[in-house]
């Protein structure tokens, strides 16, 4: 296929020089309507770009298949049989993927480190999940993807499973050993579903962890905005091989997607997937080159420890580590990671991905230069200076791995939207929660509805409120108190 060819940036090009007149939405009219003081901040361009995709990019019948062509190239450019393109964000495509494998009261194999999209859509669906508990590693407190053995047991548990769904990799660049738990998946005929959304540019380099469907899985969503040069909430997913049906996909896709897509969105992903072809290998080696180079400036400076592949992977870790995802240990400055995010953006203007109670992640992509990692360097170069002025470490009492593991006595979507009451966070220990809690970033739900909270757990969330973490989805934001399902 002609890789140089970017269908919807064409077509938008077209239209622009043919002066198009719209008579339909959006209202601003290509910027018309525009307020000046707001095409000031996001530029008149944004406006002239921004039209209908049918009765504008393309005619009403979408004869021009302007979206398609673009869908056919971003297959061939990831080996995919079929790609679908969405703007409404992996949080949404996630939901197409799983409603695509399972329905309600059917079982789907859930990786317990999901994001809290997956939980959602478990709770839109009425899917009863099979958690498959990631590895804990009690050392760093973190949460590895499950392997194939996990996999395995977890379908001996529950054979009548419709499929697995899987994260790799996670926000902290920690990956599962995809094709292993693929093989367990296919040897019992049932799809292996990758929520990839941090995992848009593994295709483009050898030197990248492998990607779902170059490990044989079978439908994988990601988010090209995170790793890639999309657009905020552009997002893609992909299918290969007959395990699930493509129109199936697209049905279930049709009822969750907008019917008003962003062709801003389309064009970026248009034109991003021709970078990667032409030019992603030469690019992504100077990322990982210079991934290489900071990692060691910032491990020379005392009280930083980066973790990567040698801290992070191995028997009972991650089968892999994506090594743009600069996973920094600050507990040697006796601060914790909520505290050091907050000194960078105060005192550096430097924003970093995630933080946590002893960690923060700053990420790399083909966007980075010598000058912005020099600018990362000496971020912390100077915050090792200033460790005294950071605040002591965050008292976040940590569960056991066991305490995190809770016992689901309820089908998420019945808990969610069954009678429910707030009581005081420190009545809820043998309740059962009627909401999400989920630390973000990254958001994975500590609780999720359904689950038997246990007094750990509810101990560890009071706590790392208290310490500066943020839950964004808890009704009582404070937790002070917590929801659960009325007696």
């Amino acid at each position: 296929m002609d890789h140089s060819h970017a269908p919807v940036l064409a077509a938008l090009a077209d239209y622009r020089r043919r002066h198009m007149r719209p008579y339909s939405p959006p209202g601003h009219k290509q910027g018309a309507g525009t307020d000046p003081r707001v095409a000031e901040v996001l530029g008149q361009g944004v406006f002239a770009s921004d039209l209908l995709l049918m009765n504008g990019l393309d005619d009403r019948r979408l004869s021009g298949e302007v979206l398609a062509q673009a869908a056919a190239l971003m297959a061939d450019a990831v080996h995919a049989d079929h790609t679908f393109f969405s703007t409404c964000g992996s949080s949404l495509s996630v939901k197409s993927a799983m409603v695509s494998v399972a329905g309600p009261h059917e079982k789907l194999l859930v990786a317990r480190n999901a994001h809290k999209s997956v939980v959602a859509g478990l709770i839109i669906a009425g899917i009863e999940p099979v958690w498959v508990h990631p590895r804990w590693d009690a050392g760093h407190h973190f949460a590895y993807p499950p392997g194939p053995e996990e996999v395995e047991a977890a379908f001996e548990r529950e054979p009548d499973a419709k499929g697995m769904l899987l994260i790799s990799p996670t926000a902290y660049g920690t990956c599962a050993d995809l094709r292993g738990v693929a093989e367990v998946c296919h040897r019992r005929g049932r799809p292996l579903v990758v929520d990839e959304a941090w995992g848009a540019h593994l295709p483009f380099h050898e030197d990248l962890p492998t990607w779902a469907m170059d490990a044989e899985g079978d439908l994988c969503v990601t988010s090209v905005h995170k790793m890639g040069a999309g657009l905020e909430q552009s997002s893609v997913f992909h299918l290969r091989g007959d395990l699930v049906d493509p129109d199936v996909l697209k049905a279930r896709e049709d009822l969750l997607g907008t019917t008003s897509p962003s062709v801003l969105m389309y064009a970026a992903l248009d034109g991003w997937r021709r970078q990667m072809v032409e030019r992603g290998h030469e690019l992504l080696g100077r990322a990982l080159d210079l991934s290489r180079r900071t990692r060691a400036e910032i491990a020379a400076l005392a009280g930083l420890a980066p973790l990567g592949a040698d801290e992070l992977t191995g028997p009972g870790r991650a089968f892999d580590h994506d090594p743009l995802m600069l996973t920094i240990d600050v507990s040697g400055l006796g601060t914790s990671g909520y505290g050091v995010a907050d000194w960078l953006r105060c005192n550096r203007q430097v924003d970093v991905g995630l933080a946590d109670h002893r960690r923060v992640v700053a990420q790399l992509t083909h966007a980075d230069t010598e000058e912005s990692c020099l600018d990362l360097i000496d971020a912390f170069t100077e915050l090792v200076k200033q460790r005294d002025e950071l605040p002591p470490p965050a008292g976040v009492r940590l569960p056991s791995p066991a305490g995190l593991e809770l016992d689901t006595v309820m089908l998420p979507r019945d808990a969610f939207f069954g009678p429910a009451e707030q009581v005081p966070i420190q009545d809820a220990a043998g309740r059962v929660a009627a909401e999400m809690a989920s630390p973000y970033p990254p958001g994975v739900p500590a609780v999720a509805p359904g689950e038997r909270i246990s007094r750990e757990v509810a101990d560890y969330l009071r706590s790392g409120i208290e310490a500066g973490m943020y839950l964004p989805d808890a009704a009582d934001q404070s937790l002070r108190t917590l929801r659960v399902v009325a007696r």
